[in-house]
């Protein structure tokens, strides 16, 4: 789970990426506007995966190591 939710928020960066630099948003565009269901469930996905790896932060070094 970690591993994914890492993942999933690196994507999240990536796109606020390209949308500082280039003014793209690229789940918009795969889904259709920021206003579509398919975003909106893309943008949510991606904010939950930003609030587990908060757990990331307050983890014990030994025990992230052995998951």
């Amino acid at each position: 789970m970690d591993s994914t939710a890492l993942l999933v928020t690196i994507i999240g960066a990536l796109n606020w990426g390209l949308i500082s630099l280039f003014q793209f948003d690229l789940v918009a565009w795969i889904g259709g506007g920021q206003g579509s269901l398919i975003s909106r469930i893309i943008y949510g996905v991606v904010a939950l995966a930003g609030i587990w790896c908060i757990s990331l932060l307050f983890r014990d070094r030994r025990e992230a190591l052995t998951d």
